[in-house]
């Protein structure tokens, strides 16, 4: 299921250039995921109770728009491939408007709690990736 969290671009996101700093995205995409887990029930202590951990290891994201302070943008989050002990997600940060200003992949991995290394993804996040 697809989730979206909207969000307004504060001063202190823009950069040098008067639009919102490349690196912003990448933590405006992180919010957007942790909306993903909430609306999922998957608060972060519910995840360790599995003795799992996730770990973001790979972002490929495409700057498509400028975004400038005072912007309403609209964060979507969905889920997109399952692997054993990894998944990804699919996310679009849209201006108000409906441009899209980037888009990206995110793979995330499963690690367990107490050995660190990767493990199988818990099945009460899997389900959320089986269509």
């Amino acid at each position: 299921m697809e989730v979206t969290l909207e969000i307004i671009v504060r001063s202190t996101e823009i950069d040098v250039n008067g639009h919102v700093n490349n690196a912003k995205y990448l933590e405006y995409l992180e919010w957007g995921r942790e909306e993903w887990f909430e609306q999922h029930d998957l608060h972060y202590d519910q995840i360790l109770a599995m003795g799992a951990q996730t770990v973001t290891v790979n972002i490929n994201i495409n700057y498509r728009k400028e975004c400038r302070q005072g912007e309403v943008l609209l964060i979507k989050t969905r889920p997109e491939k399952l692997g054993r002990t990894s998944f990804v997600f699919k996310q679009e940060i849209f201006k108000k408007n409906g441009e899209l200003a980037a888009d990206a992949t995110v793979t995330v991995v499963t690690i367990d709690t107490e050995s660190r290394k990767s493990r199988p993804v818990p099945e009460e996040i899997a389900r959320h990736f089986q269509s």
